[in-house]
């Protein structure tokens, strides 16, 4: 079985194993139609690990981002922007060509490449702790420097206040001309977890739409990792539901 990311081609929904899930869990192009069944197609890293943006400035005394500044300003990883006003040295290579590193990943995950059980093993555990290592620090960095995101958008901001650009998009709240409604960010406003299916030994070899109430889930991180054979922390057993009931047989 390769564990390899498949994503929908009509929503954000991943899933990592061999063949994607049966549940009718997509709400369709431009959410026209809910419970219909996913239309899957390769993933790539974007789909594990969601790129989050930010705008980029010096400091984080800086005057507030108009809206007619914001082509001024080049939106860098959120991460990055946190890092940097923490006083973290980060190469302008890195800062402000994420995109094109993103892009060329995206190309080479198109390429197969042989890789020993073993190797693949601790390729997966160094790559979990990684993960588990960045939200560690990511959450102490935002006890110290504060970071804002939109209430009814994604839309991140690392400073003091939010910016003052118009680009939120939920139409049902057009009446502010797209004035972001800033709350305190998280972790997972930053690094966000990107929550999937969880297949358990004693699960069906694809996952139906009939036990959807039985199966537990896992960021997709997680999981993947998971299925070259790292060793996952305790806490997100409960999510995974390790020793949850098998669904019923019908």
């Amino acid at each position: 079985m390769r564990a390899s990311p498949d994503c929908s081609r009509f929503c954000p929904e991943a899933h990592i194993g061999a063949t994607g899930h049966q549940m009718k869990t997509c709400y369709g192009f431009k959410c026209m139609i809910k419970d219909r069944p996913h239309e899957w197609q390769p993933g790539n890293l974007n789909d594990i690990l969601v790129p989050v943006q930010a705008f980029h400035q010096k400091n984080m005394f800086e005057d507030e981002i108009k809206h007619d500044q914001r082509f001024d300003f080049t939106r860098v990883p959120a991460v990055l922007e946190l890092c940097h006003h923490a006083g973290a040295d980060i190469p302008d290579e890195i800062l402000y060509k994420s995109e094109q590193i993103s892009d060329t990943l995206k190309t080479n995950n198109q390429q197969s490449a042989l890789i020993l059980p073993d190797e693949l093993r601790y390729i997966g555990q160094r790559t979990l702790d990684a993960w588990e290592y960045l939200r560690l620090g990511v959450t102490k960095l935002l006890l110290v420097y504060p970071s804002k995101v939109c209430k009814h958008c994604s839309e991140v901001h690392i400073g003091q206040s939010g910016h003052k650009a118009r680009m939120c998009g939920v139409f049902k709240f057009e009446g502010w001309k797209g004035m972001h409604k800033w709350n305190k960010a998280g972790v997972d406003d930053l690094v966000p977890q990107k929550i999937v299916w969880h297949r358990r030994p004693h699960d069906p070899p694809v996952l139906v739409d009939g036990g959807r109430d039985y199966y537990g889930h896992a960021p997709a991180v997680i999981e993947l990792c998971m299925q070259v054979g790292a060793i996952v922390p305790p806490k997100y057993h409960c999510m995974m539901k390790t020793h949850g009931l098998a669904p019923p047989v019908r």
